[in-house]
């Protein structure tokens, strides 16, 4: 017990480090331009934005087209069905911390039900009965209680993200109740099936992620444009980037590229 308390703390220790540096650089960072993005350290993310390209062309791509290739398809599907319900216990607490009560009770529900007729998660048995999720985030709950979404940042094999979001995408990791509440083995065998759940989402997108990353003129700029789309429409914003990007024939946004 002495052992998990003092995890805890040393994690606690770090998120509350890191969210003081983020919102340090969000705060010294200027306002947004007229087209509805701040990216005051762009030249820093395009350094990144190459190098999360080079790893995609050279072993994300490559391993995931493998996984979609040999891999059966019922296989991806129960690992997709399994990796998701593993994201429901973080998404219940988010929903509390945002007092979304109705949304915590449906996921705690679709939990229960994948866990029992679902067999512990291999069947989505909670869509079947017409029970959908409600997905969410540490980075949605900072924008329920008013942190702005700060400068945008492209983050190291993580990919596009904001100020906001970073910080939450730290705890939800250091956080994250699975994590926390198994052994070290079973959180570790979760941790692997999320992983090769990703590499599914990244063959079943493909032609969506390498017409962004390598067809187009500026895959940096790209990007950066549909994941603040994406986002800003997920959290119901009324975002100027919205518009600016309908004007450059960018309509409903696709899935962040790098589907965090």
């Amino acid at each position: 017990m002495g052992l998990k308390i003092s995890f805890m703390t040393a994690g606690g220790v770090r998120i509350s480090a890191l969210a003081a540096t983020v919102f340090s650089l969000a705060a010294c960072a200027g306002a947004p331009g007229p087209d509805g993005i701040n990216d005051p350290y762009e030249d820093t993310n395009r350094n990144v934005h190459a190098f999360n390209r080079g790893l995609d062309r050279a072993l994300v791509g490559p391993a995931s087209k493998g996984y979609g290739s040999v891999v059966p398809e019922p296989v991806q599907r129960v690992v997709g069905n399994v990796a998701g319900t593993l994201d429901l216990p973080g998404d219940i607490a988010n929903n509390l911390l945002q007092f979304r009560i109705g949304d915590a009770a449906q996921n705690t529900l679709r939990l229960a039900v994948n866990l029992t007729m679902g067999v512990g998660g291999v069947f989505d048995a909670s869509t079947a009965i017409g029970l959908p999720g409600k997905p969410t985030d540490f980075g949605e709950t900072l924008h329920v209680w008013g942190v702005g979404e700060g400068v945008y940042v492209e983050l190291p094999f993580a990919g596009p993200s904001t100020a906001r979001d970073t910080v939450g995408i730290a705890v939800d990791v250091a956080l994250n109740p699975v994590r926390l509440a198994l052994p070290e083995r079973e959180a570790a065998a979760a941790t692997v099936m999320k992983l090769f759940s990703r590499l599914g989402d990244r063959d079943r997108f493909s032609e969506t992620v390498e017409s962004i990353l390598y067809d187009s003129a500026d895959s940096y700029a790209q990007a950066r444009l549909l994941y603040l789309q994406n986002r800003r429409f997920e959290l119901g914003q009324d975002a100027a980037a919205a518009d600016g990007a309908a004007d450059d024939g960018f309509i409903d946004p696709y899935e962040d590229p790098y589907a965090e």
